[in-house]
């Protein structure tokens, strides 16, 4: 059954609250105001995904502003439900606090949101139900933690297996669900149907200085795994929201996307 992922993640991972997708630690409490806004968000993602008809949904939340990269959201994870009147769950990867470690996670969608958000809106990617039914399969099984590399950096390469960041997590386990059964099921397998499938990842342009600086002070940033020649000109190849979204509309034309907003 879809919920024995559950076991793993739970057995794998150190369930701390210090968890967050490749933010600073920052211990201030949420303004009531904002809790009111993130379970009113989840209440409504909860509501459409019921009203969608979907078991298994790719769901981003906008935790960051990620404005001067072009980028709206910041962090996905795999949002599913283990029977028709069962909750909707969120699995995801997260930064292990001020660390350059990470975990999965199998939380509520109140939780997902629970997160000191930027803007309270969230972007949820249907994928066919064909697709689905593949995700569902595999989150039943041990797949998604052999997709998982506990080495995080926020802006690891899309095509090295030596970092991870959450958006990569989810994209590689859509690969393994989209590739023909059993060709997927490593991280190199997975980067290697990812470039026969022509996936393009978000380039970020990030100079010399600020590069050195973000590594001298971020647990979670490193630049290492990336081509030589691409560092040295400033350009990140790396995993975002709005990459993961636009490969899974290009692979599965049945795709729906649904915008939820809080106001």
């Amino acid at each position: 059954m879809i919920r024995s992922i559950a076991f793993w993640v739970l057995l794998l991972t150190c369930m701390t609250p210090d968890a967050q997708a490749g933010q600073a630690c920052d211990e201030k409490p949420m303004a009531v105001a904002d809790v009111v806004k993130a379970l009113n968000l989840a209440h409504r993602s909860f509501q459409a995904l019921d009203e969608s008809g979907a078991q298994v949904a790719l769901i981003s939340r906008a935790g960051q502003d990620l404005s001067r990269y072009g980028q709206r959201y910041s962090h996905m994870g795999i949002v599913w439900r283990d029977h028709p009147e069962g909750r909707w769950s969120v699995v995801h990867e997260l930064n292990d606090c001020g660390s350059a470690e990470s975990g999965l996670f199998n939380e509520g969608l109140g939780n997902f949101f629970l997160n000191d958000m930027f803007r309270y809106e969230a972007e949820i990617v249907i994928p066919s139900e064909a697709t689905q039914q593949r995700l569902a399969q595999l989150l039943a099984s041990r797949t998604p933690v052999r997709l998982h590399q506990r080495k995080y950096n926020m802006l690891s390469y899309a095509f090295s297996t030596q970092y991870q960041n959450s958006n990569q997590w989810v994209l590689e386990n859509y690969a393994a669900a989209a590739s023909p059964q059993g060709q997927v099921e490593t991280r190199e397998e997975a980067q290697k149907w990812l470039r026969s499938a022509r996936f393009r990842p978000i380039t970020v342009e990030i100079n010399a200085a600020t590069r050195l600086g973000a590594r001298m002070f971020r647990a979670n940033v490193a630049f290492d795994d990336h081509p030589f020649d691409r560092r040295m000109a400033g350009q990140i190849d790396t995993v975002t929201t709005s990459a993961v979204a636009r490969f899974v509309r290009e692979t599965d034309p049945a795709t729906r996307v649904l915008t939820i907003s809080v106001n």
